[in-house]
């Protein structure tokens, strides 16, 4: 097991966590990460997060769950301020590589209004700001099923923050527009998001919270070789309404989804409910959901959570040969109809805060992967599961 990055991590949160403790400075340092061993039951496919080129199999890795990050802060005055955030992962190649995931200037319009120019986290999901913070959620990873549903987590562009308060009730509104990429695994291709345009509402009163969200874009592949030559085939043969469903060209998509969370006195449920839909058949709709349901023994918390993903669209291109020498050619076509990874998941973990800025966490899950591999990559032919995953990892901020 290289156990070596996951040292470098700890090691290197240990010295930054005291460099920068001068509360009189206007330049900030804090940082998070995930230092974790992952392993599953099967040697027939590798369990992965999304974007990520392989995963593991029976022995253990810590490729899948680890990650590092440091946040940089500088404040000008009391209107102006310039933060900075830097990610170390497995993403999209199979080493440790870095990202520039936040990068942006905000500027403090009034006391209930921010406005943020630069690079940002998109609101896609109930805990996008801080998804890639363990230590910030109960549950060790978020469910593959939901959070593999938009593969776009940051836009460059501009958003406004409003809150306001009613009574004992606030409400967060968030608005952004912008455009952004993000790389196939292996860099295999580029996906290009304009008219990037999302709204996320967050209502919080007392232990409850109700998230809403909503985005909207047009997006475009042209650079991958496995889709172009499906879309050639099918021009070739004279099938240009599938190749033309199948094109992904400056398509329309969105993603609704609905959160709630409570943390009333030692309860905590999380739950997540999202749709997605797409004007493409090589970006198939879906419905994705997820609960999970905690409870605190003092400084340890077991949970539970339940999560699924269903394509809505059909997984095959109706009017396409299925037999003869064209049946290779449909197969193809198939397979891009078909890329929502259907599959659902139950886990079980326990959260020890055994520091006050740093858990344990334990998690089992058992996938089951429907019509295919699901979230599994690199399957062997056959392959269908279910397949059971074990993690352990400690999540720590400074």
């Amino acid at each position: 097991m290289k156990l070596k990055p996951v040292v470098a991590m700890l090691a290197m949160s240990v010295v930054t966590s005291g460099a920068w403790a001068d509360e009189n400075s206007n330049f900030t340092l804090s940082g998070f990460g995930t230092a974790a061993l992952t392993r599953s039951n099967s040697d027939d496919a590798e369990f992965a997060r999304l974007g990520q080129l392989a995963g593991v199999k029976t022995s253990a890795k810590t490729g899948v769950d680890s990650n590092f990050g440091l946040q940089a802060t500088y404040k000008a005055n009391d209107w102006i301020s310039l933060t900075a955030q830097g990610l170390v992962s497995k993403h999209i190649t199979d080493e440790y590589g870095a990202e520039l995931t936040w990068a942006f200037a905000r500027f403090k319009a009034s006391d209930k209004l921010n406005i943020r120019v630069g690079r940002m986290g998109l609101p896609v999901y109930m805990i996008s700001d801080y998804l890639n913070v363990g230590y910030s959620n109960t549950f060790l990873r978020p469910p593959v099923e939901m959070y593999s549903q938009v593969n776009l987590q940051t836009v460059d562009g501009v958003d406004a923050i409003y809150q306001t308060d009613f009574g004992d009730t606030t409400l967060t509104s968030q608005f952004a527009l912008g455009k952004s990429e993000s790389k196939g695994t292996a860099n295999s291709y580029t996906a290009k998001f304009s008219q990037v345009a999302g709204i996320n509402l967050v209502l919080e009163n007392g232990p409850f919270t109700v998230r809403f969200g909503h985005i909207t874009t047009k997006f475009s592949v042209e650079d991958s070789a496995s889709l172009n030559a499906v879309l050639g085939g099918l021009e070739k043969f004279g099938f240009t309404s599938a190749a033309n469903d199948l094109r992904l060209k400056d398509n329309k998509a969105s993603f609704t989804s609905l959160g709630l969370g409570v943390n009333w006195k030692n309860i905590i449920v999380q739950s997540e409910y999202g749709v997605r839909k797409s004007e493409s058949r090589s970006l198939p709709d879906t419905t994705s959901w997820y609960t999970l349901l905690g409870y605190r023994y003092g400084a340890f918390t077991p949970y539970y959570v339940h999560s699924e993903v269903k394509q809505d669209t059909p997984r095959t291109m109706a009017g396409l040969p299925t037999t003869g020498p064209l049946a290779a050619l449909t197969a193809g076509a198939n397979n891009f109809a078909s890329l929502t990874a259907v599959q659902s998941s139950n886990s079980i973990g326990l959260r020890w805060d055994f520091h006050k800025a740093a858990a344990l966490k334990v998690q089992y899950d058992r996938l089951t992967p429907k019509d295919g591999a699901g979230t599994f990559v690199n399957p062997k032919p056959g392959f269908t599961g279910p397949v059971n995953v074990i993690a352990a990892g400690i999540d720590f901020v400074f």
